[in-house]
């Protein structure tokens, strides 16, 4: 069974490759060739660039977040959790405040 081992960059192996591919004379294709990457990478890497910014290639499993993002992430879970405890302490009083039979 040949199963293949998915290969990870990091993103100043990305970054560098980006720019290898931009030198005059140079192209994607041949970079790729000489890196060992898959055709195409190359391509999506710069598309992620460029919509990402300086955000691009966060990184396994993290999500590339604006700081006014973040901030709002944790705003939400906040009220999410002062929520969660204003249910509670509502159930509780209900469960207290009953006259017993």
């Amino acid at each position: 069974m040949n199963e293949k081992k998915r290969r990870r960059y990091d993103a100043e192996f990305k970054r560098n490759a980006i720019a290898l591919s931009e030198e005059p004379g140079r192209t994607a294709h041949s970079v790729e060739q000489s890196l060992g990457i898959a055709n195409g990478l190359i391509g999506n890497w710069k598309r992620q660039l460029s919509t990402n910014g300086n955000l691009a290639f966060p990184g396994n499993g993290i999500e590339a977040l604006t700081p006014d993002q973040r901030k709002i992430r944790d705003l939400e879970k906040q009220l999410y959790d002062a929520e969660m405890d204003r249910d509670i302490l509502k159930k509780a009083l209900a469960i207290f405040s009953k006259t017993p039979k």
